[in-house]
């Protein structure tokens, strides 16, 4: 059965072959929310070829059966066929998964650990909250007068939500809600898509509680360990007034932009926030949420302000309001080298491309840098990172040792190639350390890895795994890890996942030719 699937698959990947191919590899990973494909044929060559085709719907069937007859859901395979017809499959369940990009294969080793979001550990406000009840409706009332003159007619608003309406959508958020926008809700139960807020239309009190039980108890969504092992939630500008997650169950989204992005009352502020305040929230916030302004009631205040500056457009029935482009402190910065001149406001620098070493000296200036990456560069002395708060550091290390991190208490991950041998005990005394990826540093003494307790995520090429595995054995914590590299095959991962404890008996292997 699982043969007759796997044919017109390889029949597709013949009927794609450029010329001069002697092989043709396919990853994929089949399942009832669909199929993805990656690969390619060889030996690679530059400038214009076919590429691999996407037999979704023999993918779907051959993913269905592999269901079926093995519990498998989805399923990841690798296909492998040469221009005589013969192929080999190779399959098994997506606890290992081949890495688009970087190449080679992962293993979740314990599905349900995720990375805990820096935003738990900091302190918590103590400041009472900013918002006005009896402010907030005096000046929603006037900002309705002032659209209704602008339009020539008043909106038309849902009628007012109940006490007990109010207290049942508090009861399913966890939080009582803030006492201006509650009282905003004793006036109408949302505006009924007139977007009042600027880019966001006001949820009905049971529109935000069906928002918080859809998404509020996640902490951000997870994208999986190739993309979330060195990740970082940059800080909020002004510092430190919303904690630094992705999401929150504190966070009661009451306005939506239709597109996956919010406003939010946050009611789990950081140290130098207030309950109550204002943030932006959602899918382009996975970096980190942006603080508003202190209460609904002030958001109020800048409505009216808008609309007295002119700051609005009207199509057709609606009044939309436009926030104008604020001049933002400088947190990213992207390509190109080190600056002369860092902001101090720099969160995260990614240097990209640049040949001969990278003077890392200026960085500090730049005492809340988080991320620090230098991709295709190297530098010779990473001292400045010592005195900063840096969590995630991609580095090419030109000689140099890894001292500097000895005991820093912020670094999180580690991406590291080298150029020269390089001690790595020093990696013994980061306690937040989490993640590592040193598949890029082969004259390295992997042993010492096994002496990082907290160590989640490792990413290792296959002699590195197989010299810490001969030597000491795995970190105890691991929940995933990455065998590295472009030639290791799905037999490869199937035996070094095994050596990690993974039970890989049940793997599927099957060859055959389309000329029998």
């Amino acid at each position: 059965m699982v043969e007759q699937a796997v044919r017109p698959i390889v029949e597709a990947m013949l009927s794609h072959i450029p010329s001069g191919w002697t092989e043709a590899v396919m990853y994929a990973r089949a399942g009832r929310h669909g199929s993805s494909v990656t690969g390619g044929y060889s030996p690679r060559r530059s400038g214009r070829h076919a590429g691999l085709p996407s037999p979704h719907e023999h993918l779907m069937a051959l993913g269905e059966m592999l269901r079926e007859e093995h519990g498998w859901e989805p399923a990841s395979l690798e296909i492998r066929c040469r221009p005589t017809g013969e192929y080999r499959l190779v399959a098994f369940h997506d606890a290992i998964t081949q890495v688009t990009g970087d190449g080679g294969f992962q293993v979740v080793l314990d599905p349900e650990y995720e990375l805990p979001q820096p935003g738990l550990r900091q302190e918590p406000g103590t400041a009472a909250a900013a918002g006005d009840p009896e402010l907030a409706v005096a000046r929603f009332r006037r900002y309705l007068e002032r659209r209704a003159e602008i339009l020539g007619r008043p909106e038309q608003l849902p009628p007012p939500a109940t006490e007990a309406a109010i207290q049942a959508a508090e009861q399913q958020l966890g939080h009582r809600i803030p006492a201006d926008l509650r009282a905003l809700y004793l006036l109408a139960d949302g505006d009924r898509d007139h977007y009042l807020f600027p880019g966001n239309a006001w949820l009905s009190v049971a529109s935000m509680a069906g928002e918080h039980l859809e998404w509020g108890a996640a902490q951000r969504p997870w994208y999986g360990w190739d993309l979330e092992w060195n990740a970082v939630v940059l800080d909020t500008v002004p510092a430190d007034t919303v904690r630094r997650c992705g999401g929150h169950p504190g966070w009661l989204r009451f306005g939506s932009g239709e597109d996956g992005n919010f406003l939010a009352v946050d009611m789990a502020p950081a140290r130098a926030g207030r309950p109550g305040q204002v943030i932006r929230t959602g899918r382009d916030y996975d970096e980190g949420p942006v603080y508003v302004t202190d209460s609904v009631t002030s958001l109020l205040g800048r409505c009216l302000e808008l609309l007295e500056q002119g700051a609005y457009s009207v199509h057709g029935e609606h009044l939309y309001l436009e926030e104008p482009g604020a001049e933002h402190e400088t947190q990213e910065i992207i390509g190109g080298n080190v600056p002369e001149e860092v902001p101090p406001t720099l969160q995260a620098l990614h240097v990209n491309d640049v040949t001969g070493p990278v003077d890392l000296a200026p960085l500090t200036a730049a005492p809340r840098l988080r991320k620090l990456h230098l991709n295709r560069a190297t530098t010779a002395d990473i001292t400045p990172v010592r005195e900063l708060p840096v969590e995630s550091l991609r580095v090419g290390l030109d000689g140099g040792d890894l001292s500097p991190l000895a005991g820093h208490a912020h670094l999180a991950s580690l991406g590291l190639t080298t150029t020269a041998p390089v001690d790595l005990a020093p990696l013994r005394t980061a306690p937040q350390l989490r993640g590592l990826d040193l598949s890029g540093a082969e004259r390295a003494d992997v042993a010492v890895l096994a002496e990082l307790p907290s160590l989640r995520y490792l990413a290792l090429t296959l002699d590195q795994w197989s010299a810490l595995l001969d030597k000491a054995g795995a970190p105890p914590a691991l929940a995933a890890a990455r065998l590295a590299g472009e030639e290791v095959t799905l037999d490869d991962a199937l035996a070094w996942a095994a050596r990690l404890g993974l039970d890989t008996d049940g793997a599927l292997r099957l060859a055959g030719s389309l000329r029998e």
